[in-house]
């Protein structure tokens, strides 16, 4: 008899996109641990299917029942039956007999480098390894060193790995929790007798990873029950720690707290800026107002018992004789002291990226083709993308040969065609995201190189080398004079993977001597360059281009996260290529190749 699926009706705590595809991706994990051919990458695709769509697939289920699903590129009937059970019951039968099978936190040991689906299989059975308290064991204990090619260099990254995920244990990444405390902030904002709702804390300041969300709400005590009533009725919220008079604190789904605080109007600035800035930067405010004879709080600036400034944050700045400090800069890092001098810089602005330049598509590992991601970019205001499939060295994720790239430049002069008939202000760009080898060379001929519209490159393997030959590999390709941007330049995966070791005062003098780009990865996960390394190549002369890294429409909202990036790295319009129109920008890229080939 055929298993009958859940009839639609609304769930008040539907599971989003994000955990939808997180049960996919358990399932093809799960699936390709028991060594069962094909179904691993089909879970694979349904998931990152489920991941590009904007609108949450559990309201598309109760709008259209199962036949919606299947009818979404890379689902079909049997994925649609399991995403609509996601939607109804949080799990499905298979994803549940699969977990009674090998009982493991297969998600978690699956980020941690070093480990695939065989190896977490073997560490089960040989080990009892289930967890990554488990995994940790066996490291202290040594038994790991029993398991066959598991050699000393292995166990250490195993072990760096495992120390890298206790750091980041309890922080979610930003590109996961901005966009819901925006949300959230947004429901405040809508009630009667709320002047205004920000988010504050490390999400403001754009942090890579944060641990809590902050919202402020301007209002008096008369909206503190609707405000309570509506924070409580959030179907994120999973337990309220505290309700009070001005406060109320919350744990989310999520797995994080959130803390909204009821602020009078008349002290929002102070209050805004304090809940704001970092305890460095919070310090230094406040021992610059006792040298001038003042006291700063959360309650405003004061000579005295006599109020000067709180109503605005600008006003606060402005009375401590300081230029107004983005949040993105409010970390301790000399901030103040550039304020106070006036030699803040003017900071790129949100939106100034008009091209993305690392696009993939399905002539890799992208999930869809070139002609639908250049309107969705489009659709997302950017003038220009380029697209960077993979090459030959990355054949999981369908690298191109020679061949294959001079049958995607026909493809790409025809979809520019297309758009440039019906009007579409978007220019598709032929690059590639070359794979750096071992020794610093690459997968790609010069030959190829040179018919590209811009190339990259970036490190996808050999992560563990000394800081001597990461130089060297790096330098070489730093130098080379066909290669215009370095991709994601450590390497490194937030909370999974340390970025590599290399000198970076001489990579970066190496970058702004050749001319070389630098990218600023969007991706959530990556965020690389780090801010910290922005600001020091900046410095030293670089230049830089912010990209998305996108395999799938939605990604090109990562925009913002680069450009938040760049903000933190006190980062200007000009220190950023395209921000240039695509002819400028273009122009630049040619006189930069001019520059290295000449002797």
């Amino acid at each position: 008899m055929a298993r009958r699926t859940p009839p639609p009706h609304p769930q008040p705590h539907d599971p989003d996109n994000d955990a939808l595809a997180a049960a996919l991706e358990e399932a093809a994990l799960r699936y390709a641990m028991e060594g069962v051919p094909f179904k691993p990458r089909a879970y694979q695709r349904a998931a990152e299917a489920v991941r590009a769509q904007t609108e949450p697939i559990c309201a598309r289920w109760r709008k259209g029942g199962v036949a919606a699903l299947a009818a979404m590129e890379g689902v079909g009937d049997a994925l649609a039956r399991h995403l609509a059970d996601l939607c109804a019951r949080g799990t499905f039968p298979e994803l549940e007999a699969l977990r009674r099978r090998y009982p493991i936190a297969v998600r978690a040991l699956a980020q941690v480098e070093g480990l695939g689906p065989a190896r977490i299989r073997e560490l089960y059975e040989r080990l009892g390894v289930a967890t990554l308290e488990d995994l940790e064991r066996a490291v202290r204990d040594g038994s790991l060193a029993a398991l066959p090619r598991m050699g000393e260099k292995t166990r250490r990254r195993i072990a760096q790995a495992l120390a890298l995920r206790r750091r980041a244990a309890g922080r979610l990444l930003l590109g996961e929790v901005l966009p819901r405390a925006e949300a959230f902030a947004a429901r405040l904002r809508a009630l009667k007798g709320v002047a205004a709702a920000e988010v504050a804390g490390s999400v403001r300041r754009r942090r890579e990873t944060v641990g809590d969300i902050d919202i402020l709400v301007a209002g008096g005590a008369s909206c503190a029950a609707r405000v309570w009533e509506c924070v409580a009725a959030f179907p994120e919220v999973v337990h309220i720690h505290l309700r009070g008079a001005v406060r109320m604190s919350v744990r989310l789904s999520l797995g994080i707290d959130m803390d909204v605080r009821l602020i009078d109007p008349t002290r929002w600035g102070a209050a805004l800026m304090y809940f704001t800035g970092s305890k460095a930067h919070n310090i230094a405010l406040r021992t610059l107002a006792e040298a001038r004879d003042m006291k700063l709080s959360e309650y405003g600036l004061f000579e005295g018992t006599r109020l000067i400034a709180a109503r605005e944050e600008a006003d606060v700045y402005r009375a401590l004789k300081l230029q107004y400090i983005p949040p993105e800069l409010r970390e301790g890092r000399g901030e103040v002291e550039a304020a106070a001098q006036g030699a803040l810089p003017a900071l790129i602005p949100y939106g100034a990226v008009r091209g993305d330049l690392q696009v993939h598509t399905r002539w890799s590992d992208g999930t869809k083709s070139v002609e639908e991601m250049a309107r969705a970019a489009a659709a997302e205001g950017l003038e220009y993308i380029l697209i960077t499939d993979h090459t030959r060295a990355l054949a999981m994720a369908g690298g191109l040969d020679e061949k294959a790239l001079r049958r995607q430049r026909a493809e790409i002069d025809r979809v520019n065609e297309t758009l440039k008939k019906e009007g579409v202000p978007c220019t598709v760009l032929q690059g590639a995201e070359v794979n750096i080898m071992k020794d610093g060379s690459l997968d790609l001929s010069d030959e190829a190189l040179a018919l590209l519209d811009v190339a990259g490159a970036a490190v996808h393997t050999h992560f563990s080398l000394s800081e001597e030959a990461q130089t060297a590999r790096l330098l070489r390709v730093v130098r080379h004079p066909l290669v215009d941007i370095i991709f994601h330049p450590t390497a490194r995966l937030i909370g999974t993977r340390a970025g590599i070791r290399f000198d970076a005062d001489a990579v970066f003098a190496a970058c702004a001597q050749s001319g070389t780009y630098l990218g600023i990865d969007s991706q959530p996960r990556r965020m690389d360059l780090p801010d910290t390394l922005v600001r020091k190549a900046a410095a030293a002369g670089v230049r830089f281009v912010i990209d998305t890294d996108a395999h799938a429409p939605a990604h090109f909202a990562y925009r913002a996260l680069g450009e938040a990036i760049a903000r933190r790295g006190w980062l200007t319009a000009r220190d950023v290529a395209n921000t240039l129109p695509c002819a400028a920008f273009l122009a630049g890229i040619k006189r930069n190749r001019r520059k290295k080939s000449t002797p």
